[in-house]
């Protein structure tokens, strides 16, 4: 077998959990939870998330020159499970970054089962408060910030 070959089979068989249809007994479900589900903190998004942090204080202006040094108290806040209207699985997160200047701030982020570059492997979006200096997620990260007003407790994909 040739090594794109293997390539593509391992790929097929890595995404196959996202592709698959979550079970949700409505299509608009949000399951709302408390507790870090595994895929919150699983090294590969945190690892993701430092690079391009570390890219966005360097290019974005007036930006300290910080890195992250640590995650602390993560936590899965809401999944939002793929249904036939809403096609992309979204995992949002929150969680404490211990910044290299001492400072701990609030972060929150997103991940989305297939949506990596040409729909293969998964993406994530994130956002330090105070460190959105362009508004890219709204005042204060809001759009990564789900709502809490219908809360209803339950698991996430891993």
């Amino acid at each position: 077998m040739t090594r794109i070959a293997r390539f593509a089979m391992a790929a097929t068989l890595a995404l196959g959990s996202f592709m698959t249809p979550a079970a949700a007994p409505a299509a608009d479900m949000r399951i709302y939870q408390q507790q870090d589900s595994g895929v919150c903190a699983d090294r590969r998004f945190l690892a993701k998330i430092t690079d391009r942090f570390r890219y966005q204080v360097r290019h974005v202006p007036h930006l300290p020159d910080v890195a992250i040094t640590d995650f602390q108290r993560i936590r899965a806040t809401l999944f939002e499970p793929r249904a036939e209207r809403k096609p992309i699985a979204r995992q949002y997160c929150e969680a404490d970054v211990l910044l290299s200047d001492g400072y701990t701030r609030n972060i929150w982020y997103l991940i989305e089962g297939g949506m990596g570059f040409a729909g293969i492997g998964d993406n994530v979006e994130f956002c330090v408060d105070g460190f959105d200096r362009w508004y890219v997620y709204n005042g204060r990260c809001r759009v990564l910030r789900p709502g809490v007003d219908r809360i209803q407790v339950g698991t996430a994909y891993k």
